[in-house]
């Protein structure tokens, strides 16, 4: 009897977790407008100090124009991520599987587009539900560290300094809107985000090697820059390597990524 109760409770529960975790998926295609106007304001808000108090002094509204460019890139890259991926994947697209597959573990029972569609795990549900507000918050936190990291410089930086500020901003930059076409593809059920998922660790892992090379070829960087920076690349490189360690088997084995994303159902025995 206890046995069965804790089975049932655990049933309820999951069942619980379930119709909350979808609820997410169906918020941020609802609300995503709401989410981008408030990041708009708050990253303008927290970018003011850095343009106003800049560590090197600012000559004319060229230089001005120059230090606010990469903010405003920044703070757009995600919205641009999105507002591409989602008019490439609209809503409901009936997407046809890759015909070269690279998953290959396990035993699979191949679905049709509307045979997945219509299998009760199909979505972005579960713990792809944390997948998703993952992503957001990669973006999130990598804005945020280029600000508290990165000083804002203005025309008389030293070329290490002005080389630092423009690679770190390109890198969030590029990062930003490349994570952000993972996050739709994902909450659109693209066949094609696994793959872009992995695409988008690589570039990530390359982009932290090329700007530690760029860096030791400059010459005259101080130490007190050059050590926080190793630290701060070093960093990036083990976020990216532990999301790939804890999210890479549950994007080959979970029944739910294989059904929506790889149009296919386990076979059992």
């Amino acid at each position: 009897m206890v046995a069965i109760a804790v089975t049932d409770f655990l049933a309820r529960y999951f069942a619980t977790l379930r119709r909350r975790s979808a609820t997410v998926a169906r918020f941020f295609e609802a609300r995503m407008g709401a989410v981008a106007m408030a990041w708009l304001a708050v990253f303008a808000l927290a970018c003011l100090p850095r343009v106003l108090f800049p560590a090197t002094p600012v000559q004319g509204m060229g230089d001005v124009a120059q230090l606010i460019l990469p903010y405003a890139l920044i703070a757009a890259a995600p919205l641009a991520g999105f507002l591409i991926a989602s008019g490439s994947f609209p809503r409901g697209l009936l997407s046809a599987q890759p015909s070269l597959r690279l998953s290959f573990y396990g035993r699979w029972k191949r679905l049709g587009v509307l045979e997945a569609r219509s299998n009760p795990v199909f979505g972005p549900a579960g713990f792809m539900a944390s997948l998703l507000i993952g992503l957001l918050l990669n973006v999130v936190v990598r804005s945020f560290e280029f600000l508290v990291a990165v000083p804002a410089m203005g025309g008389d930086a030293p070329l290490w300094g002005d080389r630092l500020f423009m690679l770190m901003a390109a890198d969030v930059i590029v990062m930003s809107f490349f994570y952000m076409v993972c996050f739709v593809m994902a909450l659109r059920s693209v066949p094609l985000f696994p793959r872009m998922l992995l695409f988008a660790w690589g570039i990530d892992i390359m982009a932290q090697l090329l700007i530690a090379r760029i860096i030791a070829d400059t010459p005259g960087v101080p130490a007190m820059v050059a050590q926080p920076l190793h630290g701060l690349l070093e960093g990036n490189i083990t976020k990216v390597l532990i999301s790939a360690f804890v999210w890479l088997p549950y994007l080959i084995l979970s029944e739910r990524v294989n059904v929506t994303y790889r149009g296919r159902t386990s076979l059992a025995g």
